[in-house]
């Protein structure tokens, strides 16, 4: 029996030592940038106030920063949100400073109003530094977590070697998108987290639906070796798979251009985790099982003795 046909023959494992040389180096880059740059948390994480306020005509963000500097507000960070009539105000908490954000709120709005006497106060936010601090480690927790439990998942469904396969991949996708974020030096808060996160799922579906195809195709097919076995699988779910990604991609791109500022971050991390998770369902997650030495045994299923195979066995 020959190797079933599919409309599609790339031969994506030819390219899987390439794969592995710019996955290699994606990795280089960003475990150094995080080790040297670090993530720019917002103050989910770090502690601070928000607060946002209202202008009853569009503003420009370069006279309110300097108008802060010359009233000695350091470190502020200000940005549209929503429209170009509101902005949002990020400042960190000074040690030993008063944290009343009441009392903070009327002294920003006090030197607001030297620009704009119409300027408005629409709401003022307080996270202590403790609490973030708790938020960034039980953050991290929660991606450790997930990252076992796909492992244990992956192997009582397929086989331990799956498994390993598709851990690296997700730990190879989570990585190179805090890394982008690094790089960027992108707000990263609680929200980026939560995309982080489904960026996990997202990727772990599309590894599933390929590794589900090859133990499939590992079965019906007698001969053949694994690489090419690997090869007309990833093939076989290559449509289904480009067509989810697109789809996917339009959503967060018109979430991107079109959100507003305060959704930004959010949708970067969904958008580099969608291309990372296509692109290591195919060149991480299968390479890795076939240099586990993945073969045909592996993948038969296990046979019933006895009495319980003659059950199996009636109508």
């Amino acid at each position: 029996m020959q190797l079933i046909k599919s409309q599609l023959n790339i031969n994506f494992m030819a390219g899987r030592k390439l794969a592995l040389i710019i996955s290699l180096t994606l990795l280089v880059i960003s475990i150094s940038s995080l080790s040297i740059r670090g993530l720019n948390f917002g103050i989910d994480f770090t502690g601070g106030y928000l607060i946002e306020a209202g202008y009853p005509q569009s503003v420009e963000l370069a006279p309110i920063r300097e108008l802060l500097e010359e009233n000695q507000v350091s470190g502020a960070v200000v940005q549209h949100f929503g429209t170009a009539k509101d902005i949002l105000v990020r400042l960190a908490p000074n040690e030993g400073a008063d944290t009343n954000a009441a009392q903070i709120s009327d002294e920003l709005l006090a030197i607001l109003k030297q620009g704009d006497p119409n300027v408005s106060m629409r709401r003022v936010e307080y996270v202590g530094p403790q609490v973030g601090e708790e938020l960034k480690n039980q953050g991290g927790l929660a991606m450790l977590f997930a990252l076992i439990c796909i492992m244990v998942y992956v192997m009582f469904r397929f086989e331990w070697k799956f498994s390993i396969g598709a851990v690296l991949a997700l730990a190879h996708d989570v990585l190179i998108t805090l890394g982008v974020f690094s790089i960027l030096q992108a707000g990263f808060d609680l929200t980026v987290l939560a995309a982080v996160l489904a960026v996990i799922g997202y990727s772990l579906n599309d590894t599933i639906v390929v590794y589900d195809r090859i133990r499939e195709n590992f079965r019906k097919i007698r001969k053949g070796l694994p690489v090419e076995i690997t090869n007309t699988s990833i093939n076989q779910t290559l449509s289904r798979t480009l067509m989810t990604s697109l789809t996917t991609l339009m959503v967060l791109f018109a979430l991107f251009f079109l959100g507003g500022e305060i959704i930004h971050s959010f949708a970067l991390a969904l958008i580099v985790g969608v291309l990372i998770g296509t692109y290591s369902s195919v060149f991480v997650a299968s390479p890795v099982v076939l240099a586990l030495g993945l073969t045909r045994e592996d993948m038969l299923p296990v046979k019933k003795e006895g009495a319980e195979a003659e059950a199996d066995s009636l109508p």
